[in-house]
């Protein structure tokens, strides 16, 4: 192996990485002062992206740096920006240690290609996550679960039991220590007790290009419409019915050849293909929400 490759792989396992998400009243010095910062501190910025909203003259800024291992202090760190640079913008912002994987949830009930698709990327490694647990108000999906060797909790839920089953699922939630929640074709309305508790942290999937057909069956009624692409879309989950801020939506063709059952599977693979970006684009810590909309750095 050449030497210099060596030295930097070596470099790189004494390094800590860690990512800031930022966003304040836009004004002059806030890059500058920041970049200044991680300078003094002997960090190294290995990415940096910013937007300004001209709308609300909002500044937002992901990006991430290294550290030596031997001399880093997350709390240190933490402890100083707050005091040093965040106070002086009045800034919102969030320190995230890349060394530690975030814990998921997933929430299902009996359709199971979202399920199956997000284990499959688990088990490759596609995935940055640990998945603690899987629970479900029907007990059908208990066998891809074992599959994969991952607890299954079955929770009955009706309108008689929904509290009490929303207490146990929190409960489960806080033993596993679990930072966010897919619901991967979940057919319940959650209550504003589990939304409050994890607030942006409940990532959906649903099954057309929001806003669009409502119901129960939205491919049947654009198939009557005669309708040329249909799509998906995955967002955070608000107590305003389908209506949280976006965080990846995606397209697929349609003809007058094509029939009911041609629209649901496409409608099936772009679930799919759009949940999983939306939970690597999470993971990342790519996302952030201001105003019922999100900033995405790709």
């Amino acid at each position: 192996m050449n030497s210099e490759i060596y030295k930097n792989i070596k470099n790189y396992k004494h390094m800590k990485r860690i990512t800031l998400l930022i966003n304040c009243n836009d004004r002059k010095g806030i890059i500058a002062s920041i970049t200044s910062y991680i300078q003094q501190q002997n960090g190294n910025i290995v990415y940096i992206d910013q937007h300004v909203d001209r709308e609300d003259e909002m500044f937002f800024m992901r990006l991430e740096c290294e550290f030596s291992k031997e001399i880093f202090s997350i709390e240190g760190f933490r402890k100083d920006f707050s005091e040093t640079i965040a106070e002086k913008f009045e800034m919102n912002w969030h320190l995230y240690n890349s060394d530690l994987k975030p814990k998921m949830a997933l929430f299902v009930s009996k359709y199971e290609h979202c399920l199956y698709d997000i284990l499959s990327r688990y088990s490759s490694d596609e995935l940055e996550v640990d998945i603690p647990l899987i629970i479900s108000n029907h007990p059908d999906l208990e066998h891809v679960a074992k599959s994969f060797n991952i607890p299954f909790y079955y929770i009955n839920v009706t309108k008689e039991t929904k509290e009490e089953a929303e207490d146990l699922q929190l409960r489960l939630l806080k033993e596993h220590q679990i930072d966010f929640i897919v619901l991967a074709r979940y057919m319940q309305i959650l209550s504003s007790k589990l939304i409050e508790d994890y607030t942006n942290q409940i990532i959906n999937i649903h099954h057309s290009f929001l806003p669009a057909f409502p119901g129960a069956k939205p491919y049947h009624s654009a198939f009557k419409r005669g309708v040329k692409i249909i799509g998906a879309t995955s967002h955070y989950v608000t107590e305003d019915l389908d209506e949280g801020p976006i965080i990846e939506q995606d397209i697929t063709r349609v003809s007058h050849t094509n029939t009911i059952k041609d629209f649901i599977l496409k409608g099936k693979d772009l679930e799919k293909i759009v949940l999983s970006r939306a939970i690597k684009l999470h993971t990342k810590h790519k996302v952030m929400v201001f105003k019922n909309k999100t900033v995405v750095f790709i």
